[in-house]
């Protein structure tokens, strides 16, 4: 059966709306237009606040480029209603079809209402609920022609001659295809409305995505929104001609029945360099394909010939044979084939051009030139397999279906087929990850009745244990005799969509003894009954039965008083903040358009160190893992290689420029995964990562950097080997609009409305780290959960004595300038550049004579500055780890095991003994520096707080003295006679402390009172 697929639209309500009718009121209606179609709601009399909970469909079409893909939303006021003569407009709200989310995941939302134009007076807002379904129509009943059936010819035996190749295509590929019926017309739209003339809907098709935008962004559950693509634009290449001597691929079959494909050489055909286009990337079209567009020009192209084995017949054998393939002196057995009416394999095998040469050996079997193979390159068709004799067998030794061409990494066969540098290993193919989708759960324990019913009359203390999964949080312990506790405390829960868990589960515990937890009741609620919400509105509180948690029958043992909601206006923080890649809310219907993309090319490390010692020989089995946003990509494992090549890109749409995409290197031991061995259950170790801030980005410019691996490990800081990358973001957005983002706020509304507490926060990273890690763990190949939590920083907040250092200095760095400052205004009043100590007076007559020139002389030095360093701008490199100003050169052994250690500490005794010590001279220091703050603030209150009677009669009775002085003499001439007073020459001055100074030191604090 088809699937069409249907808008919903809930008109809910509106509120504020303006009055309109004359008499302080408006009866409104709302027409919503969207792809073509036009629907209406009915009128609600003379109502501001009006309520409609009216569900309007829309079918859903092809994208089109006259109707467009956005949903209009007018309301007007009726003018059959009151005295008006004319519907008069009350607002407007346009949304994009890449808003909107599949049924199960909408969520009430109150969008404001915009104007029309510059002189429109609009107020209020209006609440809707916006959704997809796919409809099930049952396909038309066909009618049967009375003809009777054409005579079925019978099938021709097995052991006859095959017919050639070329006639032999075609019909195979007709048995291949498989016809489906195509979708049905769908039925007409019922949504018309009286008084209203509404233009006839288009069919839709079944399953069509939603227009102007991908079919996996209308589910956003589909892991395919910025699935990467190799798309390179298609490329000519020369083919030397068969009469020099070419090199040769050759398959054949031994007497065992195991067909076999031979190649001497595949370095004959040299492509054609393609030239890099930029133009394509600053297109919006990406956003209207199926597919993300990449020309793949960011990395090296590496010419790979493949070799797809379908399908054999007529073979001498009832087993299941093998393909045995040998190219370059690297033999390749295929899995065994599926016996159907035919011999079944459908694998592809990718040899790289760059393999050594062997002596040719030819064995009965299929003999191919390779100067003949043919160059492909996508978007090309894919090559069509054929049927070949094989040689030397005679008429009953059967045929084979292959397929041979040479192509490169860009071509879509590449991912999943077995590649000659990955040794085979099925779980070294590059693959791409989504992190699942993360919801804050919110739980309010408001109260719990009906329990004084089963306990005596007594003041107990009671709390209840919330669960999700592992996650275990409890409220405080309220002591109550009515049976009645109260607690109305929030417990937050970090779930991930799909639920894994489908309860949340809620125990009252009664606390009889310190010691003696006795279980109350117990109440289960499914995770798919909890409201989603996407702003801070209330939601609706519930009661729910408490049940005994030891009976198997269903007990009442009381209700609790419950508001649970998912809160989608939070964004699930699963990195650092200083690090994020990504700052968009949960709720899909709150997200903003891209302001542009961001390619990433992994192109190769260099130099690595070898990670593991197999049979007495070092070696690296590396692969690369990039993050960015919820989309994670890994590379495919290069087997012992220390200058492994990738040459893969890959692409993410940017949300927002302020963010950090991470590539982390890794060694593997998936290769012994698949021979079995006990090595395979050994972490993939950590090579380093780097981290690339896409504002630091200009747009449209191609990044190709070599990168230092470093790793500060309890060894100490080690130069792992190099990564080479490139990067490039292309900005998607008008230059007003992309400028436009650096006002908004960096994380959604919610954490501004009900923010977070950092404790809270941390605790809440930690839980969706630990949920990410283990969904990706999951996957196949599996996403370890080492590589996670690495990539994730999961232990960026653990204790540093050498980060305590480096942020230290980090202060000084930044109040350097100041000091800078200081220390010039020094110099001048103490007249060691007569020169500028003059021009400064000058200065100082300027701006007290014109007050108006302060600030747009302080703009313009800014300015300056600005201007000056942009000379030194980095115009190559990108900003990478710093060792030098994150103090791991030359860092202490005894802080780098401290900073390594576990919680709880595992060392001996002597050695934390010996860390504490440490610890209270540093916090001695510490505490030594905050006295000093509020010694310096008690001082400044003492002046008149009359701590100090006679201090503070001399400061009041001083400034009512400058008080009446600055009422009878001018501003300016005060402010002059102080500036010059303050640069007087040195001769003028006394060496001692200035009496202000003196009078401020000797002010009374608190200190004397501390114990």
């Amino acid at each position: 059966m088809a699937a069409v697929r249907k808008l919903i639209v809930e008109v809910v309500d509106a509120r504020n709306l303006l009055p309109k009718d004359g008499h302080g009121a408006s009866s409104p209606y709302v027409i919503l237009d969207f792809h073509g179609q036009r629907r209406k709601t009915r009128t609600v009399i003379r109502d501001l606040n009006p309520l409609w909970n009216e569900a309007l469909e829309f079918n859903v079409g092809k994208t089109s480029e006259v109707l467009g893909d956005m949903l209009e939303l007018d309301v007007f006021h009726d003018k059959n209603v009151g005295p008006t003569t004319r519907n008069n407009f009350l607002g407007r709200v346009r949304l994009s079809s890449r808003q909107f989310v599949k049924k199960g995941e909408e969520a009430l939302i109150y969008y404001p209402l915009e104007k029309k134009s510059l002189l429109s007076w609009i107020q209020g807002e209006i609440g809707l609920k916006i959704y997809f379904v796919d409809e099930v129509v049952p396909p038309p009943e066909e009618v049967k022609p009375e003809t009777a059936p054409a005579p079925v010819e019978p099938p021709p035996p097995e052991s006859a001659a095959p017919p050639p190749a070329a006639s032999d295509a075609p019909a195979d590929e007709a048995e291949k295809n498989e016809s489906s019926p195509g979708p049905p017309a769908e039925p007409p739209c019922d949504g018309d409305k009286p008084n209203e003339e509404l233009p006839s809907a288009p069919p839709a098709e079944a399953a069509a995505p939603t227009p102007g935008e991908n079919p996996a962004d209308s589910d956003p559950a589909a892991a395919q929104e910025e699935t990467n693509t190799l798309d390179p634009a298609p490329q000519s290449e020369q083919i030397p001609p068969g009469g020099q001597n070419p090199d040769q691929v050759m398959a054949s079959v031994p007497s065992r029945f195991t067909p076999e494909v031979k190649a001497n050489s595949i370095n004959a055909p040299q492509p054609i360099s393609r030239v890099s286009s930029v133009s394509s990337f600053l297109s919006d079209q990406s956003d209207r394909s199926t597919i993300e567009r990449s020309s793949f020009d960011l990395v090296e192209k590496m010419h790979y010939l493949f070799v797809r084995v379908v399908k054999a017949r007529s073979l001498p054998t009832a087993g299941s044979p093998v393909v045995k393939i040998a190219v370059s002196g690297c033999h390749v057995i295929s899995k065994p084939a599926r016996k159907t009416i035919f011999f079944e394999w459908d694998q592809t095998f990718a040899f790289n051009r760059d393999s050594p040469d062997s002596s040719p050996y030819l064995k009965c079997g299929i003999c191919f030139d390779v100067g003949e193979i043919p160059l492909r390159d996508p978007p090309d068709s894919p090559l069509a397999p054929q049927w070949y004799r094989l040689e030397g067998g005679g008429a009953h030794r059967g045929d084979l279906m292959l397929a041979t061409w040479i192509g490169t990494q860009a071509d879509e066969s590449f991912p999943d087929a077995w590649k000659t540098d990955t040794a085979g290993n099925p779980n070294s193919r590059s693959k791409v990850y989504q992190s699942p989708k993360l919801w804050y759960l919110r739980s309010t324990i408001i109260e719990a009745q009906d329990i004084s019913m089963l306990i005596p009359l007594k003041e107990s203390s009671f709390q209840v244990k919330v669960q999700l999964g592992f996650q275990v949080q409890k409220t405080k312990s309220v002591l109550t005799s009515a049976g009645a506790p109260s607690w109305s405390e929030d417990l937050m829960f970090v779930a991930a969509e799909p639920f894994t868990e489908h309860n949340l589960i809620f125990f009252l515990i009664e606390n009889r003894s310190p010691k003696e937890q006795v279980i109350v009741g117990v109440a289960r609620v499914p995770l798919t009954s909890i409201e989603r919400r996407v702003d801070d509105r209330n939601v609706a509180s519930r009661w729910f039965t408490l049940e005994d948690p030891n009976e198997e029958r269903r007990v009442y043992r009381g209700r609790v008083h419950l508001r649970l909601c998912f809160d989608g206006g939070y964004h699930v923080m699963d990195e650092g903040a200083h690090v994020c890649s990504d700052y968009r809310p949960t709720a899909r219907q709150l997200w903003k358009p891209a302001v542009g993309t961001v390619e990433l090319g992994i192109i190769g490390c260099k130099n690595l160190l070898p990670m593991k010692t197999i049979k007495g020989k070092g070696s690296t089995d590396a692969y690369a893992v990039a993050k960015y946003g919820n989309k994670w990509v890994r590379t495919r494992t290069i087997s012992d290689s220390l200058d492994p090549k990738w040459n893969e890109q890959y692409t993410w749409r940017v949300y927002d420029p302020s963010t950090v995409l991470t590539v982390g290197v890794f060694d593997s031991w998936e290769v012994f995964e698949s021979d079995g061995c006990k090595e395979s259950v050994r972490p993939d170790f950590r090579v380093g990562k780097v981290r690339i801030r896409i504002s630091t980005l200009a747009t449209g410019k191609v990044y190709r950097s070599v990168f230092p691996l470093l790793l500060l490990s309890q060894a100490g800081l080690k130069k792992m080997g190099d990564i080479e990358l490139a990067v490039r973001f292309a900005r998607a957005t008008p230059t007003l609009d992309f400028l436009h983002v650096y006002s908004q706020a960096l994380l959604p509304m919610m954490h501004h409305l009900k923010p977070l507490g950092m404790v809270q926060q941390e605790a809440l990273r930690a839980i969706a780290v630990k949920i990410v890690s283990a969904h990706l763990s999951r996957s196949e190949p599996p996403l370890r959960r080492e590589v996670v939590t690495y990539m994730l920083d999961a232990d960026s907040n653990t204790f540093s004595m050498r980060k305590v250092r480096a942020n230290w200095l980090r202060i000084i760095n930044v109040i350097a300038g100041l000091l800078d400052v200081f220390k010039w205004v020094d110099e001048t009043r103490s007249w060691k550049n007569p020169t500028a100590t003059i021009l400064v007076h000058a200065l100082l007559v300027m701006l007290v004579w014109f007050p108006d020139l302060i600030i747009p002389t302080l703009a313009f030095y800014i300015f300056v500055v600005g201007a000056w360093n942009y000379r030194f701008r980095s115009r190559t490199s990108l900003p990478h780890f710093d060792p030098k100003m994150s103090l791991a050169e030359s860092i202490d052994r005894d802080e780098l095991d401290e900073e390594f250690d576990a919680m709880p500490c595992t060392r001996p005794n002597e050695i934390v003994r010996a860390r504490y010590d440490k610890l209270r001279m540093l916090g001695a220091r510490v505490q030594t520096v905050l006295g000093e703050f509020a010694t310096q603030g008690e001082r400044a209150q003492a002046l008149v707080t009359w701590r100090d009677p006679r201090a503070t009669g001399i400061f009041v009775g001083l400034c009512f003295i400058v008080a009446f002085l600055l009422y009878l003499v001018p501003s300016k001439m005060v402010a002059m006679a102080f500036g010059f007073y303050y640069l007087r020459h040195p001769i003028f001055r006394d060496r001692m402390p200035s009496p202000a100074l003196n009078f401020f030191r000797r002010l009374p604090s608190l200190s004397d009172r501390m114990l």
